[in-house]
């Protein structure tokens, strides 16, 4: 299984990014995918979930109301499209993904992990 995050970047402080996860290697009707994020010199934390099936999602309250989690099965993609960015929002964000039914929050929950892609929101 094999997790392919991509579309961070650089933004201002109000602006928008879309960030991609592409999954490979197996068949993810069954997988919960989520978002976590990492900034320098803290914990790796939980941002959105989603579950394949059904496509019940769960946020963070520091980007609930910002930012919208979504799948495209066919595509094997989970997206995150955060708006309203805040300075604040600056880490390396972690698509993450593992079999189940249920929204899991915690870092030692899942089982795959991608590579991780740089956010920077200036000020």
């Amino acid at each position: 299984v094999q997790l392919q995050a991509s579309g961070g970047g650089l933004v201002q402080a109000g602006g928008s990014l879309r960030l991609s996860c592409a999954a490979s290697g197996r068949t993810f009707s069954s997988y919960v995918m989520g978002w976590f994020r990492q900034a320098p010199g803290k914990e790796r934390e939980f941002v959105a979930a989603i579950k394949w099936s059904g496509g019940s999602t769960y946020y963070a309250d520091s980007v609930k109301g910002r930012f919208t989690i979504s799948r495209d099965n066919a595509k094997n993609t989970v997206y995150l499209q955060m708006n309203s960015l805040k300075p604040e929002d600056t880490a390396v964000y972690y698509c993450a993904g593992r079999t189940g039914n249920y929204i899991y929050t915690r870092r030692n929950e899942y089982d795959y992990w991608g590579q991780g892609t740089q956010v920077t929101v200036s000020s």
